[in-house]
């Protein structure tokens, strides 16, 4: 068994900190943490970025970041006066929730723990640790690298390529998104998902009083929470092929309600997309994944609420079409596109676009120099969907030959391809609390590895 003295611990968003922090908690081991972005560190992107009207799409009660103690982050709310177990706590909020986390275990382990704000260039593995250059010119030895990159950024689409601002945004997370813009310009926001939500809030609260046009393919949006019947919860995971697994899924929504349906499935997400073969995989992210997603990830009753209000005076409308091309006119564009269903396309001048289309996943369009490098040495590879990174059930990286990395690690959304269900809090948490314990022993100490 491989000794683990040293963990290097590449990005320090909620994944990476989050890790750093049950290394500590389980372990004697030494820690590194390097971010290249000091404000990011703790709250990575989701919190980093967000703004005061952002909301969790979780209740607190299922919002600790640790899994062995479901209070934590309820108590550490009710402690604050922000809060109780069943509020939708924002997500500025649950950003200084973790930097407080991080600031007791820094305080706890002293020496045990270094952070480093510097950006990760490369690492090479080899047979005696692994190895990270930096951009300042240090290099960091370790015995194990584990790299937590968090969400990428969208990938533009062919229309936008090569468009740039003021007209086409592709940060949806940019402070600025609406600057400039009068109450007779029209936004197009790329996307209707929770990003688009998120822009949308961001734009109403900065005083945006224009029209904002939110489109995709299908013209989805994510459904509210809202209280649910008592039921009986399952006690075996579903089994079955894809089709059965749909059929098994709305006989169950028609006896106990489709929130309860769909979230009586969490404890067996992951088995059962491990169990589905290569061809179903793909055709449910082709056909199906919109319709998951809008029901699986829901918004919290009050940001449904303001939306409905944004709806009803008129400023907001999603629509359901592809967009064909797009053409600059001075400060604006000239966006052409074909509603669903629909034979011919249509044109809309818009002042602005903004990317909502999601994180980038496929890895061999990435510019970051860190998975540029590895990818292009072939340390590591996409997964067989192209969504992220290819790991094992441990998150070890697999090489471009096959072989699992045993000093390589990867956590956190860009492991989709291997879990599916790992970019929410829920399930980071418990990914990143079982290698901490694996790189510790913690899980041989409690018998947990026999």
């Amino acid at each position: 068994m491989m000794q683990v003295d040293h963990v290097a611990i590449i990005g320090g968003g909620f994944s990476g900190v989050l890790l750093a922090i049950n290394l500590l908690r389980h372990g004697n081991v030494r820690v590194t943490l390097v971010e290249r972005r000091p404000d990011r560190l703790g709250r990575g992107l989701a919190y980093g970025a967000a703004q005061a009207g952002h909301i969790l799409n979780v209740r607190a009660a299922n919002m600790s970041a640790l899994p062995d103690q479901p209070r934590h982050f309820v108590d550490w709310l009710t402690a604050q006066g922000l809060g109780q177990e069943g509020s939708f706590a924002t997500r500025r909020d649950y950003g200084s929730y973790l930097c407080a986390m991080l600031d007791e275990a820094r305080t706890a382990a002293g020496d045990r723990i270094a952070i480093l704000n510097d950006e990760a260039n490369d690492v090479v593995v080899a047979n005696d640790g692994a190895f990270i250059a930096l951009r300042s010119g240090a290099t960091v030895a370790a015995d194990v690298a584990v790299i937590a990159p968090g969400n990428l950024p969208p990938h533009d689409l062919p229309a936008f390529v090569g468009l740039d601002r003021p007209a086409y945004v592709d940060d949806p997370w940019a402070a600025d998104i609406g600057a400039g813009l009068g109450n007779d310009d029209t936004l197009l926001l790329l996307g209707s998902g929770l990003t688009a939500v998120d822009c949308a809030l961001s734009l109403d609260s900065a005083g945006f009083r224009g029209t904002i046009m939110s489109l995709s393919r299908r013209g989805l949006t994510p459904h509210a929470h809202a209280p649910a019947p008592p039921y009986v919860v399952r006690r075996e995971r579903p089994v079955g092929a894809a089709s059965a697994l749909v059929r098994s899924v709305r006989e169950r929504a028609a006896e106990i309600g489709w929130r309860n349906a769909v979230d009586e499935l969490r404890p067996y997400t992951a088995d059962i997309w491990r169990a589905a073969s290569a061809v179903e995989r793909s055709r449910f992210l082709r056909h199906l994944r919109p319709y998951w997603d809008v029901h699986r990830h829901r918004i919290a009753p009050q940001v449904a609420e303001r939306l409905d209000a944004i709806r009803a005076q008129g400023r907001l409308a999603v629509r359901a079409a592809k967009v064909m091309s797009a053409t600059p006119d001075g400060d604006s564009l000239v966006v052409s596109l074909r509603p669903r269903g629909a034979a011919k396309s249509e044109t809309l001048k818009v002042a602005r676009v903004v990317n909502c289309t999601g994180p980038l996943g496929d890895l061999r369009r990435v510019t970051d120099p860190l998975l540029r490098n590895l990818f292009d040495r072939g340390d590591i590879r996409p997964d067989p969907l192209a969504i992220g990174i290819d790991v094992d059930r441990q998150c070890h990286a697999i090489a471009a030959d096959g072989r699992a990395q045993t000093r390589l690690h990867v956590v956190g959304p860009m492991t989709r391809g291997a879990h599916w269900e790992i970019v929410a809090v829920p399930d980071i948490r418990r990914q990143v609390w079982a290698l901490a314990r694996e790189l510790t022993s913690a899980h041989w100490v409690e018998a947990e590895g026999l």
